[in-house]
């Protein structure tokens, strides 16, 4: 090993637990940070609370095609830098092209060496090492989407998942108004009815929880952007 496992954190997502207790194990004593869930839902919830580096995915999970999973996080608005490795019985070409084309990073068929996986993680790591820091700031908020905290004004601010989600939507590309639908489909994934009464909601408690209600504008007819004011960023 080459010890970039150190500090690495890793999300195996699998439903077979004696394959998944295998990869945790291995994994963990080879220096990488595990957590590991069984289902589409459960990885969702994981990724909203902790940003990993690398996600190990299954694609036959009980409630979630991991396909269209790896398709989420990467239009997702605060994952779509993880690294996603898929790890799978399916072995045809036609699969591997479909599972790189959805956005993996890299395609390994069961079963596989702890040592290849492991180094199969770092080549990962090290072709999105040069990345963008996932640190986005405007004005005087500054949001980090790998640890999920913000500050504003140098104070810390405690945020719901969705308004975090929100925040970052529109912190991505400051100045471009973003429309309603649009902010619904990149944070909640679907569109309702009563949804903008919903996403007003999200937008009036960002607005009071950043005490700065200037800074998330709303633009008639069209949705709202993030800018900062003349003087602050």
């Amino acid at each position: 090993m080459t010890g970039q496992s150190h500090g690495v954190r890793v999300l195996v997502v699998e439903d077979d637990l004696r394959l998944a207790d295998a990869l945790a194990s291995g994994l963990t004593s080879r220096g990488f940070g595990v957590s590991r869930v069984s289902t589409g839902a459960a990885a969702r919830d994981a990724l909203a609370t902790v940003l990993p580096d690398v996600v190990l995915l299954d694609l036959g999970l009980p409630d979630a095609d991991g396909v269209e999973l790896c398709r989420e996080i990467r239009e997702s608005v605060v994952a779509a830098e993880v690294g996603i490795i898929m790890i799978t019985a399916r072995s045809q070409e036609r699969e591997r092209v479909l599972g790189l084309r959805s956005g993996a990073d890299d395609y390994v068929v069961k079963p596989v060496g702890l040592d290849e996986l492991s180094a199969r993680i770092e080549a990962v790591l090290r072709r999105r090492q040069h990345a963008p820091a996932p640190v986005l700031t405007v004005g005087a908020v500054t949001l980090d989407l790998a640890t999920r905290t913000v500050l504003s004004g140098g104070a810390v601010v405690e945020l719901r998942p969705r308004e975090f989600d929100l925040l970052a939507a529109l912190m991505r590309e400051p100045g471009t108004v973003r429309s309603r639908d649009h902010l619904l489909l990149q944070v909640w994934h679907t569109v309702w009815p009563g949804a903008h009464r919903t996403l007003e909601v999200h937008v009036s408690s960002l607005r009071a929880k950043l005490r700065d209600p200037d800074l998330i504008e709303t633009v008639r007819g069209a949705g709202y952007r993030v800018a900062p004011r003349p003087g602050t960023g």
